[in-house]
């Protein structure tokens, strides 16, 4: 399992969306500036989010991006698989193409174990934990 470029940046720009008060839309390139994210790629991200109805777009003068749902609607995990599609749980670390609990490979027992630990992380936040701004506790069997 992997977390790519493209599923920190959509984090990051989606947490910057849910910590701003006023929910008035916000322009590509102050988003670029103040993530940190370039324009261009950002502007990828920005448009699978608006194709899996997590954000908004609107056009023209005073036009930008706002959250389409409220943020305790959207998961970690939503905004992850709607950018990167090789967030895979499935995938083997060794590489085997049948690994499983039936044929697994050298590390398939303790790798299940953290591969279920994120995703119920990932199932589990939203953005509005993170527009709380408060440290988000993890379960005590979360190492």
């Amino acid at each position: 399992m992997r977390l790519n470029q493209t599923a920190e940046y959509a984090l990051r720009v989606m947490a910057y969306l849910a910590t701003q008060d006023n929910q008035e839309p916000i322009k590509s390139k102050e988003l670029a500036k103040t993530t940190g994210i370039p324009l261009f790629y950002l502007s990828k991200i920005m448009r699978r989010l608006v194709v899996a109805g997590l954000v908004q777009s609107q056009k023209g003068h005073g036009g930008g991006f706002t959250l389409a749902k409220p943020r305790s609607e959207i998961h970690f995990i939503d905004i992850i698989q709607s950018v990167s599609s090789e967030f895979s749980t499935k995938r083997c670390v060794f590489g085997y193409a049948r690994c499983g609990d039936e044929n697994p490979c050298p590390l398939h027992p303790t790798w299940k174990i953290l591969r279920n630990q994120i995703l119920s992380w990932a199932n589990k936040f939203t953005l509005e934990d993170v527009a709380k701004g408060e440290p988000i506790e993890l379960p005590d069997d979360v190492v």
